[in-house]
């Protein structure tokens, strides 16, 4: 029975080196690998046109390289993209191009479906198929570059992990994937361009505090009251929001880095004064500032986007303590690209 290769950037730089000095090859033939694989993004051996056939041969002998395809591309009519990609197992993911006049921001995946069961979300109906590897999420980063090049000019200028899936619940691989997005042997992003978005599981955040992360953090707040949370965030009943605001107090702590809430009101749902109040005083435990966000229906009606009034007293309520508070209109909804909407409709 054949074995199935390893796929090659799961090897450090250090183990391609050594790989190459046990086949009777120079060590600097590792650098070489690892600059394609990388920093130029080759998606097949015989890209690599510095390196001799008979290396290439070899390389094909012993590894893959599963690198993502761009299935289908779709581009809205406010200029934002959403890209259906495609993994070497023949599953889909979707990461999205959000482009403003001074910058543009990959919003990109981390999972194939996602691990939680937030009701308002169209991915979290998928279910989790599988963590996604470093390289792909890689990948997609490296596929909006080269759009935002193409289409605006100018080179990726931030990248937001709220994409499918729960990041935190693919810890090691995300992190790995940020290594490589910020290193200078890979796209050499500032990790202060990079926001990691989760839905808020404490010990996670506080690994990351221990592990001295320096991109920014996002949580999916929705909701300051246990039981509107669990109702909208079923998972969260696991995770209270004492346990949140003890893991947010840590981050801060350790980091000195601002949070950010992502927040939707809902009408009938969270659009009441108990709920604007309780946000309230959940802002004031740690430094943070607050994302309102548009909603996007996912055709069930359950959920519905609160009145503009109802906005307007979440804004004043934030502004009164001094929280700076934007809302976000959404980009992409007429090609399914907004916040909640990935589902992969087309597939």
């Amino acid at each position: 029975m054949q074995m199935e290769k390893k796929d090659i950037r799961a090897l450090s730089k250090e183990e391609l080196r050594n790989f190459f000095v046990a086949n009777r090859d120079k060590a600097f033939r590792g650098n070489q690998v690892y600059e394609w694989l990388w920093s130029k993004g080759a998606h097949t051996f015989e890209d690599m046109t510095n390196i001799s056939k008979g290396t290439r041969a070899m390389l094909e002998d012993n590894f893959v390289i599963n690198h993502i395809k761009v299935d289908t591309m779709q581009r809205s009519e406010d200029g934002t993209v959403k890209n259906a990609v495609r993994l070497h197992d023949g599953l889909v993911v979707e990461s999205v191009l959000i482009p403003t006049e001074t910058r543009t921001t990959a919003c990109v995946s981390s999972q194939v479906g996602c691990s939680l069961d937030c009701n308002f979300c169209a991915t979290a109906r998928l279910k989790r198929m599988r963590n996604l590897e470093p390289g792909e999420i890689y990948d997609q980063v490296l596929a909006i570059d080269r759009e935002s090049r193409l289409y605006y000019n100018h080179p990726l200028s931030n990248i937001v992990f709220m994409g499918m899936g729960e990041p935190l619940m693919n810890y090691n691989n995300v992190i790995k994937a940020i290594s490589m997005i910020t290193s200078e042997e890979g796209l050499g992003m500032s990790p202060k361009r990079i926001m990691v978005s989760t839905s808020g599981i404490p010990k996670m955040i506080k690994k990351m505090a221990d592990d001295e992360v320096k991109f920014k953090l996002a949580v999916s707040l929705h909701s300051a009251i246990d039981e509107i949370r669990a109702r909208i965030m079923p998972f969260s009943k696991n995770f209270p929001l004492a346990d949140l605001r003890e893991a947010l107090e840590y981050w801060y702590r350790k980091t000195k880095s601002k949070i950010s809430y992502e927040y939707v009101v809902w009408k009938g749902i969270n659009d009441n004064k108990a709920s604007v109040d309780a946000l309230v005083k959940f802002c004031k435990y740690v430094p943070c500032k607050v994302n309102l966000i548009e909603y996007n229906p996912i055709d069930d009606g359950e959920f519905q986007q609160a009145s503009e009034e109802s906005i307007n007293a979440y804004i004043k309520a934030l502004e009164a303590i001094g929280v700076v508070v934007k809302v976000r209109r959404s980009r992409g909804k007429d090609i399914d690209a907004a916040c909640g909407q990935l589902a992969n409709k087309e597939v």
